[in-house]
């Protein structure tokens, strides 16, 4: 074989055992190869998983079909019922003196519960997998919009930007699944940040005048960062390289040169990418975000398969409000600064208070301060 030249093979994934990410893997190639691999039975829509798997397993017991659903239905659950099938039984309700170890310590954990309020219950236990199983097998009203088969189904997992010193976390903020065909500007529209909803400007002497814009209105721009390529979003002609700067440094610092492609024309399918390696998302001119392809496969039948919903959210994580610095009850609207009143500076305070503390009933200020819109992260929730 000639020097330089590539075999499909190479952009099999090969998981390597003492690292966390694998090999780089051309993704439309990735499936090509699973697609000639894999029966066309086990990524059909209109096959039924569970008639293939016992097909299988009567050819390794070596059993007539009609044997193995024989056997099914006397082992199965049903089977072991307690109780007549034309009634109810509540399978949560323990007996009030169990004799069982194992129901001895259940009914402790649902006496306990009952004396707890629904909001002091643990957010892992209301909202596991709220997102994705809502999701679960759904079909769009139109025919034409259904995933075709074959399509690929890719995750990624957005880490919470590091903002602040005290950083000690790496939280997913989000988790979405995208398709293969989708262009990259879909995945960039859906992410969700908090700077993008900030309002810029200094409104003490205006309060009621803050403007309707946010900022991701006003900066467009945005880029991503896979396997040394830039991925620029120049939808809009206001829109400008950001990885410019980060090109010349490299030139200057002995890096490899790095190439510039535009987001919108690139779908998913032509990247080149790592499974659990981080990559870059920048918006905002220098907020920054590491993104991880946590997971790549074909879509089956389980799968959402409504194209409208893709990106699809699969799961978000909550975070704390930051309450107002006064009353402690509403969320806070508005930070100080300079305010020689305030507890601290800055300091944050709901739009109540704000503005009985700062204005008086005519709406003039008290006294020199300082104050900017401030958006609280717990709006995603």
């Amino acid at each position: 074989m000639a020097e330089g030249t590539t075999t499909d093979d190479e952009n099999i994934p090969r998981y390597e055992p003492n690292n966390l990410n694998s090999q780089v893997i051309h993704i439309e190639s990735f499936r090509k190869l699973w697609l000639e691999a894999l029966p066309p039975d086990l990524y059909s829509y209109d096959t039924n998983p569970e008639e293939v798997e016992d097909a299988k397993l009567a050819e390794l017991l070596e059993l007539p079909v009609e044997t193995l659903n024989e056997l099914k239905h006397v082992c199965s659950v049903d089977s072991l019922k307690s109780h007549p099938d034309d009634s109810t039984v509540d399978q949560n309700l323990v007996p009030p003196d169990p004799k069982l170890a194992c129901l001895r310590l259940r009914k402790r954990r649902q006496d306990y519960r009952e004396t707890l309020s629904r909001d002091t219950l643990g957010r892992h236990e209301l909202y596991f997998n709220e997102m994705e199983s809502s999701h679960k097998g759904m079909l769009p009203e139109d025919p034409d919009t259904v995933i075709p088969e074959g399509e690929l189904i890719l995750s990624f997992n957005v880490i919470y930007p590091v903002i602040f010193e005290r950083f000690k976390h790496v939280r997913a903020h989000q988790t979405l699944q995208v398709f293969g065909s989708q262009k990259l500007t879909e995945l960039r529209d859906a992410l969700c940040c908090v700077t993008d909803l900030q309002v810029f400007g200094e409104f003490s002497n205006i309060p009621d005048a803050t403007p309707q814009h946010i900022s991701k209105d006003h900066f467009k721009s945005a880029f991503f960062f896979f396997e040394g390529v830039f991925y620029n979003d120049m939808r809009y002609p206001e829109c400008q390289d950001l990885s410019e700067t980060i090109r010349d440094w490299a030139k200057t610092h002995g890096f490899p040169e790095y190439t510039t492609e535009k987001m919108e024309d690139t779908t998913f399918n032509q990247l080149r990418m790592r499974i659990g390696y981080p990559y870059y998302y920048c918006h905002q001119g220098d907020c920054e975000h590491l993104m991880i392809l946590t997971d790549m496969r074909l879509i089956h039948p389980d799968d959402c398969r409504d194209r409208s919903r893709y990106p699809l959210l699969t799961h978000k994580h909550r975070v704390l409000t930051r309450k107002c610095c006064v009353c402690h009850l509403y969320i806070s609207r508005w930070i100080t600064t300079k305010d020689r009143l305030a507890p601290m500076d800055p300091c944050l305070f709901c739009d109540k208070c704000f503005r009985m503390f700062h204005y008086d009933t005519k709406g003039n200020k008290l006294y020199d301060f300082e104050a900017y819109v401030y958006v609280d992260p717990g709006v995603f929730n």
